[in-house]
């Protein structure tokens, strides 16, 4: 299960690593980061205080089989990702290809700024770092 868990999580790391990436070459390295930083703290002030509120109103055992019945589906959905890809019915993840396209995307978007930073390196690695963490935590 812990090895397991840690695989998921690897694989998220890794395309949200890859966005950064794709953001800090072809825009800017400091929005970039700064993106990613604000996420992961953004990610965590959430976690904590919705542990809090549900650790308080939701009954341990109710949240136990709400998880797991969550992770069952998102298990379940993966697996059948893996089943289609391994079979050559869905495309493997490339994460060059993602690059690329991101590293495109990056350089037709515009050059507006905010707070010093350049706000499509920021947002993008925002949401990138932030959903692609949020995802690997529930595994």
């Amino acid at each position: 299960m812990v090895v397991a868990s840690f695989l998921a999580a690897g694989v998220e790391f890794v395309e949200a690593l890859t966005i950064v990436l794709a953001m800090g070459v072809a825009r800017s390295w400091r929005a970039a980061l700064w993106g990613t930083v604000v996420a992961v703290v953004v990610l965590a002030a959430v976690t904590i205080a919705v542990g809090a509120a549900l650790g308080s109103y939701v009954s341990r055992p109710l949240l136990q089989l709400i998880v797991g019945a969550l992770l069952l589906i998102f298990g379940l959905q993966w697996l059948r990702k893996a089943i289609l890809r391994a079979s050559g019915l869905k495309a493997v993840h490339d994460e060059d290809a993602i690059f690329d396209e991101e590293q495109a995307a990056a350089h037709a978007a515009s050059a507006e700024r905010r707070f010093g930073l350049d706000w499509y390196a920021f947002v993008i690695s925002f949401k990138g770092s932030s959903w692609r963490v949020s995802r690997s935590s529930s595994s």
